[in-house]
């Protein structure tokens, strides 16, 4: 669904309804009260907010105001997880499925500038095979067990089927509800729907605007510099002109530098922020704006205490800071699409995205997903149509960890159309991945066939477990294997789980000296090679997970604790990568 972002200006305002909701679990019958945006899982001791699983209710009051008659008004949602129906005094008025993506409801007809009713959004969190991410549906998860199956845990498996338990296939904990802001949305009837800013080098810039209404109205534009002066201009639904001694977005330690494009159409005006930049992939190397450019900033998720997966503007402040006091300049949306609002902070401070679909730890089977495909494509679409203006974007990520060895046939038959379709519908041309999983990767044939090759490895934590030596040994023959594919190669997942405070002398597993060696072991082996293209560790900061014999309290990877405060790897990355960030600003 193409959705712009929301904005107030001349011609367009809106009505944020954050705040203090109604809110009731599926089968209470009292209300009681939320605050939205923000997971509801942690906003109650009462740990059935913690479990639930299967539908809840968001109700409040909303008025359409009279200053907006003759204008056309809708709802919208920048996520409601992971489904969700929305109704007006108890009449269905719109559906979406996906909890990542925005969608709007258009209000035209059902309620009239001065008139107010009942606003009541049912969400529902059940995962299962026809959804992103990915849940059970037969009493086991996706990603496999060693047991064979005992008469007792068979049996349990089976009670909690029949319970309605549904697990998750990954592995951070699945937050739901409101997680968003919700607005209501007016502009004027004749509006601009859609638009698509391509920027090259030399200036030159290419727009196009999809428009409803207005039949014989035209579309302008002007391109304000920084300083909002006009520095070119066009006219029509699509066209081309230059900026005059363009300046370029560079990401950090350059200059993030942003123009925006003002489009208007009738009495409607949207501005579209935007930034001179280009990236291709060029044999081993990745390029922006004709220089080789290396990732290294730590993978995150949308998590903290209280708000759970809740868009917090304050929190996405302090860890953007936090990545500039770490000297890092990118990170992946990993498992699926952020908040816009993080997006829009990346474009101004140079932070690198690779943007992600909540297709994360895909099974493997004869049909291999075939069912959820059309879904895929769809969220896909969505996600550049969202996402295609950010200059801090620069590739796409199909998805997180599929098995991709089981039947190699089948999954490049699956990924591989997604990957041409990524192609096709991003304006700039970025490049593609897919993230792989510790494999047999001879086997692999789809990975090996993206435009940059990302793979997640946990030697010496997962398996050869404590033993760095043995890790750094097989680190090295494996991407010996990957560097005869002549692809850029980014690590794009490794790390060990650290439990802040617990130290020792000699570096053992779980302490914060043996986080620091982990690193260190493996930086070597990147360093060593021209086609390792980026460091991405697991993760920025600690975070929730369901709960299990392998996470206490959540999954510990984190350079941070979950409040944000570092370990010693941060440190050590602060110092590693501020030397690489001195090199880069030299070369500039």
């Amino acid at each position: 669904m193409k959705t712009l972002y929301p904005q107030n200006n001349a011609a367009r305002t809106l009505v944020d309804l954050g705040g203090i909701w109604d809110f009731r679990l599926e089968g209470d019958r009292e209300w009681q009260r939320i605050s939205v945006p923000a997971s509801y899982n942690d906003q109650s001791p009462d740990p059935r907010f913690r479990r639930h699983v299967g539908k809840a209710e968001y109700r409040r009051k909303i008025t359409v105001p009279s200053l907006w008659k003759g204008m056309r008004v809708c709802l919208r949602f920048d996520g409601a997880a992971h489904s969700a129906r929305i109704l007006l005094d108890g009449k269905e008025i719109g559906s979406h499925r996906g909890g990542f993506l925005p969608f709007e409801v258009e209000l035209g007809g059902i309620l009239e500038a001065g008139e107010s009713a009942w606003l009541t959004v049912e969400t529902d969190n059940r995962i299962n095979h026809s959804t992103l991410p990915i849940g059970t549906e037969d009493g086991s998860t996706f990603l496999g067990s060693d047991n064979p199956g005992i008469t007792a845990v068979e049996a349990g498996k089976k009670r909690q089927l029949e319970q309605g338990i549904n697990q998750p296939a990954f592995d951070f904990f699945n937050y739901t509800g409101l997680q968003r802001p919700v607005r209501l949305i007016a502009t004027p009837k004749a509006y601009i729907r859609d638009v698509t800013v391509v920027a090259r080098t030399d200036g030159t810039v290419c727009w196009s605007a999809e428009t409803c209404g207005g039949e014989g109205q035209e579309v302008r534009v002007e391109f304000l510099d920084a300083d909002e002066k006009t520095v070119a201009a066009g006219a029509g639904s699509e066209g081309s002109t230059r900026i005059p001694e363009p300046r370029l977005w560079e990401p950090r330690p350059g200059t993030p530098y942003l123009y925006t494009a003002r489009f208007t159409f009738g009495e409607d005006i949207y501005e579209q922020p935007f930034g001179i930049r280009e990236v291709r992939v060029e044999g081993t190397r990745f390029l922006i704006n004709g220089k080789p450019f290396r990732f290294h900033g730590p993978c995150k998720h949308e998590d903290s205490a209280f708000h759970g997966r809740g868009m917090d503007q304050t929190l996405n402040m302090m860890d953007i800071n936090l990545y500039r006091w770490m000297h890092a300049n990118c990170f992946r949306t990993s498992h699926y699409p952020y908040a816009e609002e993080m997006y829009r902070l990346c474009d101004r401070e140079g932070i690198v995205i690779v943007d992600e679909t909540p297709a994360v730890g895909m099974w493997a089977d004869e049909n291999y997903g075939w069912n959820l495909k059309p879904y895929h494509e769809e969220v896909l679409k969505d996600m550049i149509a969202r996402d295609k203006n950010h200059p801090c974007v620069v590739m796409w990520s199909l998805g997180n960890e599929p098995d991709t060895e089981t039947y190699p046939d089948k999954a490049y038959d699956y990924w591989h159309p997604l990957y041409e379709l990524a192609h096709r519908e991003d304006p700039q041309g970025r490049p593609v991945t897919l993230v792989g999983c510790q494999n047999r990767y001879e086997r692999d044939r789809i990975i090996p066939a993206m435009d940059v090759v990302m793979i997640n490895r946990y030697y010496g934590w997962y398996n050869l477990s404590g033993d760095l030596e043995t890790a750094r040994y097989a680190l090295r023959m494996e991407l010996d294997w990957w560097e005869k594919l002549g692809k850029p190669l980014i690590l794009s997942e490794y790390g060990a789980d650290t439990i802040p405070g617990l130290h020792g002398a000699a570096p053992e597993m779980f302490t914060e000296e043996f986080q620091v060696a982990f690193y260190e072991t493996f930086n070597a082996c990147l360093d060593e090679r021209e086609f390792v293209i980026g460091e991405m560790p697991w993760n920025f900061a600690d975070f929730s997970t369901c709960q299990g014999p392998l996470r206490v309290g959540g999954n510990r990877k984190g350079l941070f604790s979950r409040d944000r405060q570092p370990k010693m790897a941060a440190h050590y990355f602060r110092k590693r990568w501020g030397e690489m960030e001195e090199r880069t600003g030299k070369q500039h």
